[in-house]
C-alpha cells in the first residue's frame, strides 16, 4: 500500500512536485488557497511544461475548505507554501497528519522549527530543494529545471540518517537528484545564502537571472552578500553543506569563490528564463518573500551581532519597491550602489 500523501500549497514548486509524484503512480491529494486554480485542475488536468517533457496528470485536488468535511488521514505532508504562510498551513494540516506520519516543507528560508513546533519534532523532516518554475495561469507550471537537473535533499532535524529519511529521499527522487543531509540546518541555511545572492537582489530588477547578473558590479555585489549571509550563519552555529549537486571538493577552498561557483551553478540549472519568485509574485500583485530571505539574514545578523550592510541595503529598496515608492527596475543598482556607499 503507497503512502497518502499530501501537497499543500500547489504553487509552482506545489504543482511541479505533485505531478511528479502522481506520474510516479503514488497517490496524491493538492490542497490550495487559489479557487480558480484548483477548478481548473478538477476541470482538465495539472500540465507542467519541461525543458524536456509536456506533462499532463489528471489530479485530485481540493480548496483548503474540504478538508474538514472529507476528513482524510495523510502519511506524508508536503508544505510548499510561501514562508509567510508556514504556521497557518501546518496547523491546517496537522489534525490531518497520522500520528506516525511526517511532514516536510519544501521552502525557502529556514521553516523547520515552526512545522515542529505544531506537528512535534518526531514528525518534522527538514528539505532543502533547487527547483525553478513559473506560475501565472491556473492549471499550467512552466518548469526551467529539468527532473535530472533539479536537486534537493531531506534530513532529520537530529541528523541521523533513519529509515524515513531514506524513504522521503527514495520517493523524491521522482522529482530531482534526492540526497540525505545529516547537517539539514547547514544545508538549509546554504540554500539560504545562494537565495540572499539571488532572490533578493534579482528581485530589484525585474530581471531574469541571467540578465541580472550581468549587471556591471553584480557578480561582485552578489558575493558579498553571500559572504555577508555565511558569517551570519556561522555565527548561529550553521556550517556550509555541498547544495546543487556540487561535492565537498567543488565546495570547498575560498570562500568567495565557493560563492561564485554555487551562483553560477544555480543560474545554468535555471537557464536564461528564470525569474525569481519575487518577481513572480510582484507580477501577480502578490506578496513576496524578501523578508524571509535577505529580511531574515538581516534579523538574524543582528541577533547575533554581524554587519550586513549589503543585505541591508537589498532589503531596503525591496521594501520600497513592496510599499509603492519604487518599481523594479536595472536602475535600482544605481540606488544601491548609493547605499552602499553611504553604509
Amino acid at each position: 500500500m503507497s503512502a497518502r500523501i499530501a501537497v499543500v500549497g500547489t504553487g509552482a514548486i506545489g504543482s511541479s512536485v505533485a505531478a511528479d509524484l502522481i506520474d510516479a503512480a503514488q497517490d496524491v491529494t493538492m490542497i490550495d488557497q487559489w479557487p480558480a486554480h484548483v477548478d481548473k485542475m478538477r476541470a482538465d488536468g495539472l500540465r507542467i511544461e519541461m525543458p524536456d517533457l509536456d506533462l499532463h496528470v489528471q489530479v485530485n485536488a481540493h480548496h483548503v475548505c474540504d478538508l474538514a468535511s472529507l476528513k482524510p488521514t495523510f502519511d506524508i505532508a508536503l508544505v510548499c507554501v510561501k514562508s509567510y504562510d508556514t504556521k497557518w498551513a501546518t496547523q491546517l494540516i496537522e489534525p490531518y497528519l497520522a500520528a506516525d506520519g511526517v511532514l516536510v516543507g519544501i521552502q525557502n528560508s529556514m521553516n523547520d522549527d515552526a512545522h515542529a513546533e505544531i506537528v512535534g519534532r518526531e514528525r518534522t523532516v527538514g528539505c532543502a530543494i533547487e527547483l525553478s518554475a513559473t506560475f501565472t495561469d491556473p492549471g499550467v507550471v512552466i518548469r526551467n529545471t529539468t527532473r535530472t537537473g533539479t536537486w534537493l535533499t531531506v534530513g532529520e532535524l537530529d541528523g541521523a540518517v533513519t529509515g524515513r529519511v531514506k524513504m522521503l529521499a527514495d520517493l523524491l527522487s521522482a522529482v530531482a537528484r534526492a540526497e540525505i543531509s545529516t547537517n539539514i540546518y547547514g544545508s538549509k541555511w546554504t540554500k539560504l545564502v545562494a537565495n540572499s545572492m539571488t532572490m533578493g537582489p534579482n528581485g530589484m530588477f525585474g530581471l531574469t537571472n541571467w540578465e541580472a547578473a550581468r549587471l556591471p558590479g553584480m557578480r561582485d555585489i552578489s558575493v558579498r552578500l553571500g559572504a555577508e549571509t555565511v558569517a551570519v550563519g556561522r555565527a548561529l552555529g550553521y556550517e556550509l553543506e555541498p547544495v546543487f549537486g556540487l561535492s565537498a571538493e567543488e565546495f570547498a577552498g575560498d570562500i568567495n569563490d565557493v560563492l561564485g561557483k554555487a551562483m553560477d551553478t544555480l543560474n545554468a540549472h535555471v537557464g536564461k528564463d528564470a525569474v525569481t519568485a519575487v518577481i513572480q509574485d510582484r507580477w501577480r500583485g502578490r506578496r513576496s518573500e524578501y523578508e524571509h530571505i535577505t529580511g531574515l539574514v538581516v534579523k538574524k545578523g543582528a541577533e547575533v551581532g554581524v554587519d550586513t550592510p549589503f543585505n541591508s541595503a537589498v532589503f531596503e529598496i525591496n521594501d520600497q519597491i513592496d510599499c509603492g515608492l519604487l518599481d523594479m527596475s536595472p536602475d535600482n543598482l544605481d540606488r544601491l550602489k548609493m547605499l552602499l556607499a553611504e553604509a
